[in-house]
C-alpha cells in the first residue's frame, strides 16, 4: 500500500474482477484521484465506481483497487473528463477596463499579472479581450485545452452584453447573423437579442464563435452602432455569473469537465 493510500469506505480489491487497462504497477488507486480532483469523498468515489460510472480510457471500471497513471491516461465520471493531474490549474477571472491581456507591459500598464502573479504555475489566457473592454477570462496551465479553446476549428462561443447607442433597427440581429462585411472577411453572429433599452442607450446580448481582434466592437461598428461598454459573460460553458470585476476563482471539477467536453477531449 502507497503511503499516505489508507483505505476507507469500502477500501481494498473488491471481487475477483480485473481491469486490463487499469492495473498500472505502481499507480495511484482511482477513487483517491478522483477525491484529489474535487469529485467527491474518497467514499462518494467509491461508491461511484461501484455504480458503473467511472470510465479510464474508455472502459468502465468497477473494482475498488484498481490502479491508475493519472499523468497519462484518461479519466471520466459520467461521461465527463476530470483534471486527473494535480498540477493543474484552471482559473475564471473577471477582468476590469484597463488590463492589457498580457502577463507584462514594457508602458507599464496593469496586466494579468497584477491579479494571479502571486501563483507559482505558468499560465496561458484563452484568447484575449481588448484593453477596454471587461468581463470573463481563462486562465490555466493546461496547453492542450488551452489551445483547443482559443481555436476557431472548435467553435467555442462566447456571448457579450454590449451597452450601444440606440435607436436600434428592427432587422438589427438578422443583419448580423447573416453577416457583417469587414475588411477581413465577413464575422457572423450565432445569437443576437435586446435585453434592455434605456433612453437613448440599449443593451444587447451578442453570442458568437469568432475570435477575430475586437470583432464584437467592428461588427456593431460597422453596422452603425459603436458599442460604449462591453463585457463577456461566457466562455463556451463557463459564466462569469457574481465574480468581482478584478476576481479570481477556481473552476470546478464539473466546469472543467464541461471544457473538455466543449473541445472533444
Amino acid at each position: 500500500m502507497d503511503a499516505g493510500d489508507d483505505d476507507d469506505g469500502f477500501g481494498g480489491d473488491f471481487g475477483e474482477e480485473r481491469d486490463s487497462l487499469v492495473d498500472v504497477p505502481g499507480g495511484v488507486r482511482l477513487q483517491k484521484v478522483l477525491a484529489a480532483a474535487g469529485v467527491g469523498s474518497r467514499r462518494h468515489c467509491e461508491e461511484l465506481i461501484g455504480e458503473g460510472r467511472v470510465e479510464v480510457d474508455g472502459e468502465t471500471v468497477r473494482r475498488f483497487g484498481a490502479r491508475v497513471d493519472p499523468e497519462h491516461q484518461v479519466i471520466r465520471v459520467d461521461g465527463k473528463r476530470i483534471p486527473s493531474r494535480q498540477d493543474l490549474v484552471y482559473l475564471a477571472f473577471n477582468k476590469p477596463p484597463g488590463v492589457l491581456t498580457a502577463m507584462s507591459d514594457q508602458r507599464g500598464r496593469a496586466t494579468l499579472t497584477d491579479f494571479v502573479g502571486d501563483r507559482a504555475e505558468r499560465l496561458f489566457h484563452v484568447g484575449r479581450l481588448d484593453y477596454d473592454s471587461e468581463g470573463l477570462m481563462l486562465l490555466m496551465n493546461d496547453g492542450e485545452l488551452a489551445h483547443r479553446l482559443a481555436h476557431p476549428r472548435y467553435g467555442v462561443l462566447k456571448t457579450y452584453l454590449a451597452e450601444i447607442q440606440g435607436p436600434l433597427p428592427k432587422d438589427l440581429g438578422r443583419k448580423l447573423m447573416t453577416g457583417i462585411e469587414l475588411e477581413d472577411g465577413v464575422a457572423t453572429a450565432d445569437r443576437f437579442r435586446v435585453v434592455e433599452r434605456s433612453g437613448p442607450r440599449v443593451l444587447v446580448e451578442i453570442t458568437l464563435h469568432e475570435g477575430r481582434k475586437r470583432i464584437v466592437r467592428r461588427m456593431l461598428a460597422e453596422a452603425g452602432h459603436p458599442v460604449l461598454r462591453l463585457v463577456r459573460t461566457d466562455v463556451g460553458p463557463i459564466r462569469l455569473g457574481r465574480l468581482k470585476p478584478g476576481g479570481v476563482r477556481q473552476l470546478t471539477t464539473r466546469e472543467i469537465g464541461e471544457l473538455y467536453a466543449s473541445v472533444g477531449l
